[in-house]
């Protein structure tokens, strides 16, 4: 067996389907099942159970599978050890990020980081959190950047920045005259991302800190899986929500007030990896552009950056 054929099994066992796998893979079709059936042959089993509808990977397959998406990984650490060796600034680096802050803070950094190493390649894969340090445990991805602790031994972390959360409230909301919002006067209206978002988790616990929140009728039946839809719910008047600092520029000219948070609630970004990690001059070089583009607000004794200065206080009289 070679590393090629291995490589056509995972990609049939992701995509349950040999044509969309080839396709994926960049061979035909014929070839690609041809190799797996050499697979098959080679070991003695019969590893998918093909059907005119759809594939299937058998018991004996699905065990296989394990060791073969495991060999990948260490082929793929193998050459990222060799390219370490050769310029650890040179080549892809795969990043993922939250969706709740990829749209507002890769403006920032992608162009300076491609002016300032234009060796490195960034790979950018948006998804929630849970899926991203799957990524990373499974060398899918080489960084991400989180809002929570990944809380994962093998996985290692370090804080960037604190990020204020914003009180985005409709124009003619009752406290959109105020110069600050306490966080448990919007319990009652508070709109919040869909299940899985980080995001959802942290203004609840924000807006409940002096009783306990839970999602109502009304807020279960407004569900929504990106702060733009959500901030438009805000803006017809259906209630209000928390965001992001970063993304006030975007979201702060969508017919509704921001307020700042008289609790300072914020969520705190966090750059997340593995310790084995072969290329930590490439992390160090995403971190170093990070913290130029937004600053380091890690505590009260710090001055607070300008960029993040300007969007805690956008929109206050």
């Amino acid at each position: 067996m070679n590393l090629q054929e291995i490589r056509y099994l995972v990609a049939v066992a992701e995509h349950r389907h040999f044509g969309r796998a080839a396709e994926a893979c960049n061979v035909s079709q014929p070839t690609l099942s041809s190799q797996i059936r050499k697979l098959e042959d080679e070991l003695g089993v019969t590893m998918i159970e093909r059907t005119n509808k759809r594939v299937e990977m058998t018991p004996v397959g699905s065990q296989i599978l394990v060791h073969a998406q495991r060999a990948l990984a260490e082929a793929a650490q193998m050459e990222d050890v060799a390219r370490a060796a050769r310029d650890p600034l040179v080549g892809p680096l795969k990043l993922g990020v939250i969706p709740t802050l990829a749209p507002y803070l890769m403006p920032l950094i992608l162009k300076p980081m491609r002016q300032a190493y234009p060796g490195l390649v960034v790979e950018l894969w948006e998804d929630q959190t849970r899926s991203l340090i799957d990524g990373l445990r499974n060398h899918r991805l080489d960084v991400a950047l989180l809002a929570t602790a990944a809380e994962a031994p093998e996985i290692t972390e370090i804080a960037l920045f604190d990020e204020p959360l914003l009180a985005a409230l409709p124009l003619d909301h009752r406290l959109a005259g105020a110069r600050a919002v306490t966080e448990d006067a919007l319990t009652d209206e508070l709109l919040v991302l869909a299940d899985g978002h980080c995001l959802a988790n942290q203004a609840l616990a924000a807006c409940g800190t002096k009783r306990s929140v839970s999602r109502t009728g009304f807020q279960n039946s407004m569900q929504a899986a990106t702060l733009e839809t959500l901030v438009n719910l805000v803006a017809a008047g259906y209630g209000c929500t928390l965001i992001p600092a970063l993304a006030a520029d975007s979201l702060g000219r969508r017919g509704i007030v921001l307020r700042p948070l008289a609790g300072r609630s914020s969520r705190t970004i966090r750059l997340a990896s593995r310790p084995g990690f072969p290329r930590p001059q490439a992390l160090r070089a995403l971190e170093k552009t990070i913290r130029r583009a937004v600053g380091t607000v890690a505590g009260p004794s710090r001055p607070e950056h300008p960029r993040l200065a300007k969007q805690r206080h956008r929109s206050i009289p």
